[in-house]
């Protein structure tokens, strides 16, 4: 009992962490309004709190082992109560910019010692369950982030997708202070060793200007811009450096010799790939369905709930399997191909497409991909030694979360060179493409403006279907890689490669 009592405590963080990676951008238009500024000054509400947790992640285990995983997932909720509740009182934008940076600062340590706790507090040969559990919360939330923050935004206001974080965030502190519990090789660790200070300056650098470069780059014209030909050259040095300096270091911030581990390698590839197509589509989708098929904010994120619904079906059913020894080897690879051909479904949309017709893709490829992230998780962090749990998952989370970053940033900026081809082609003459916005999606008029007529139109449903089938291929090149995992063994996930 006690081992649910914990899970269901971290779960919560970990749940409002992944929400508002996405409840709040459907409110965008709204927050604009309030401050009034522009469309590139909002979307720093959104950059902010990415590029505060891509900088945090990979600390996570580090500072768990220095300070206590406990006393840092308390604080870290607190804080990130406290700075939801300061986000909703904003009266500029400045101000809420750096709510968010503290807000995202604060929730990146929620799912990777969230996911630590839970692989450690359930025995091995139930990871996988524990796993599905976790990713019922932490995927879910997100696909249905637009839903909620559509709903919430219009009929109370764009503040309350802050205020919500309050009552839930303290209730998630109290559940763990009173039934999570440092296990005694932490206790011993506990603010022993030295601090690699270069290391954490590296790594913010690093990852800091990576995912500014990718969420702003795409407005300045990528490479033409000086700027970020400065940031990407300083990024790619200091992420250098950084490998460097921990491969040197005999207690790095981020423990990269864990990659040696092929198993563990094998499987945060693949689940970097798929976050980089599962990220993206949940861009398209609703980008889509607002810019081509004209639906408004609300319909868009009804249109995409039913991910969300598939998502749970094939969590429920991978830990009944997982739970009966099953070989899960053959279910993720089917997953990957469902997840591949409803994606190719997607590349054949057209200006007259239903609403039927895009629900049922949109739920089987949540129902395709739903599995594969908590059954690899549990193959990969289950190689590794319990005392070392913590560092993987914050290695897991960084590689995953840099994936999804780079996937919707190549999305973008694809789709708008398409358009471009397709325009041209269609004798429409070659202009200015407007630029896509990641962090402004899905907004409707604010990240793709549409020029009227039926053939800009198809101009934009061309490049769309060649994105989606750009993404069906690369789902279809992961499915066959699972099979090189032995076989889990009475329930155990601790594999290793033949």
């Amino acid at each position: 009992m006690h081992k649910w009592a914990a899970g269901g405590a971290v779960m919560i963080g970990a749940v409002l962490q992944a929400l508002d990676v996405s409840i709040i951008n459907v409110a965008l238009p709204y927050m604009q309004q309030t401050f009034h500024v522009g469309i590139d000054q909002i979307s720093w509400v959104v950059t902010s709190y990415l590029v505060a947790i891509s900088v945090m992640i990979p600390m996570t285990g580090w500072l768990a082992t220095r300070i206590g995983r406990k006393r840092y997932l308390v604080g870290s909720m607190l804080a990130f109560v406290a700075a939801s509740a300061l986000c909703g009182l904003a009266r500029g934008i400045g101000q809420i910019v750096i709510f968010r940076v503290i807000q995202g600062a604060a929730g990146a340590a929620m799912i990777p010692l969230s996911q630590a706790v839970m692989l450690e507090t359930f025995p091995i040969e139930e990871h996988t369950l524990a796993m599905t559990t976790f990713g019922m919360g932490v995927m879910v939330a997100p696909v249905l982030g637009p839903t909620l923050g559509g709903w919430i935004t219009m009929n109370w206001s764009w503040r309350w997708n802050f205020f919500i974080n309050v009552p839930a965030g303290i209730a998630g502190a109290l559940l763990v202070q009173a039934f999570v519990h440092d296990p005694a090789y932490l206790r011993e660790q506990r603010g022993s060793g030295r601090v690699d200070y270069p290391g954490i300056i590296l790594i913010a650098l690093a990852l800091g200007l990576f995912q500014i470069v990718l969420g702003r780059g795409g407005r300045a014209g990528w490479f033409e811009s000086r700027w970020v030909q400065c940031f990407s050259f300083a990024s790619a040095l200091s992420m250098v450096l950084f490998v460097v300096r921990e491969l040197r270091f005999s207690e790095p911030i981020l423990d990269l010799r864990m990659l040696k581990i092929l198993g563990f390698t094998v499987s945060v590839l693949l689940l970097s790939l798929q976050a980089l197509v599962l990220f993206s589509v949940n861009l398209l989708n609703p980008l889509f369905m607002e810019t081509v098929l004209g639906y408004d904010a609300w319909q868009a994120g009804l249109a995409v709930a039913p991910r969300g619904i598939g998502v749970i079906i094939a969590l429920l059913v991978a830990s009944q399997l997982a739970r009966r020894g099953t070989d899960m080897r053959p279910f993720v690879v089917a997953g990957f191909v469902l997840g591949a051909f409803e994606v190719w479904r997607m590349s054949h949309w057209t200006l007259t497409t239903g609403m039927g017709a895009v629900l049922i893709p949109i739920f089987l490829f949540g129902l395709g991909l739903g599995a594969v992230y908590p059954t690899l998780t549990a193959i990969g962090v289950g190689q590794i030694r319990r005392e070392r749990i913590g560092f993987a998952a914050s290695l897991f989370n960084m590689m995953i979360n840099t994936g999804a970053a780079a996937g919707i940033a190549v999305v973008t900026n694809l789709l708008t060179v398409r358009w471009r081809v397709h325009q041209a082609a269609l004798g429409l003459g070659v202009s200015q493409a407007p630029i896509v916005s990641p962090e402004m999606a899905p907004i409707p008029g604010s990240a793709v403006h549409l020029v009227h007529g039926p053939l800009a139109s198809q101009a934009w449903l061309m490049a769309y279907n060649d994105m989606y089938r750009i993404l069906a291929i690369v789902v279809l090149l992961l499915a066959p890689w699972p099979m090189l995992l032995k076989r889990i063994t009475g329930g155990s996930s601790e594999m290793i490669l033949e």
